[in-house]
């Protein structure tokens, strides 16, 4: 079939109906914005977008999940008071308490370590064992352990990695360390995430009211 071209002239309906493209238009400037950002997690692409084979792309770095109740938490080797290295592997087959706070000697998270001592005998009753991690070093965890008679393991998270990982929460608008504890079954599941930064002694009688319960 033949195709007719017809004059520029005799198609003034088409003409009308596409608009010109005005190079400073403001809506032009924000359209072509949004083409290269994200909105609520979908990516808008313009027809003009290049594709940039995936192996010249930067790694990605992976965000660290929040590990909630029913999770098996990633697993660690810290450094504990003494120096030497602590896994978490190590406590497999037994209840484990692990809590993180923010610093040795400061006032609250001494009274959280002097309540897990003075409540230590219940956690051994029922065959729990007992971390505590901060990004305290492993000096200052023994100066704190002795001063304190602390009975139980405390590890040295510098640079806050295994925090990150666990994605345990800051409080005071990011400016603190959380004060956070997990309590694990015999079989490293996660059974209870328990986050009370002003009332430390809350996480003696939470974790210990789960264990009875196990």
């Amino acid at each position: 079939m033949a195709c007719t071209s017809l004059p520029k002239h005799s198609l003034p309906f088409l003409q009308a109906s596409i608009p010109t493209r005005n190079p400073h238009s403001p809506t032009l400037t924000i359209i072509s914005k949004l083409s290269q950002s994200q909105i609520y997690g979908l990516k808008l692409s313009s027809p003009s977008t290049r594709l940039v084979p995936s192996s010249s792309l930067p790694p990605r770095t992976p965000m660290c999940a929040k590990v909630s109740k029913g999770d098996v938490p990633p697993s660690f080797t810290l450094k504990d008071q003494d120096g030497k290295n602590v896994a978490l592997s190590n406590f497999k087959g037994k209840p484990v308490v692990v809590y993180f706070y923010p610093a040795d000697e400061t006032p609250g998270c001494t009274k959280e370590a002097c309540a897990f001592r003075d409540s230590y005998e219940k956690f051994k009753k029922v065959g729990a064992e007992v971390i505590g991690i901060s990004g305290d070093d492993p000096a200052s965890h023994k100066a704190f352990s002795k001063k304190y008679r602390l009975p139980f393991t405390l590890l040295s998270d510098e640079g806050n990695k295994v925090r990150k990982q666990w994605g345990v929460p800051s409080d005071l608008f990011g400016t603190l360390p959380g004060r956070q504890t997990y309590v694990m079954d015999r079989n490293g599941v996660v059974q209870l995430v328990y986050n009370n930064q002003f009332q430390p002694e809350k996480h003696v009688e939470e974790t210990l009211k789960l264990l009875k319960s196990l």
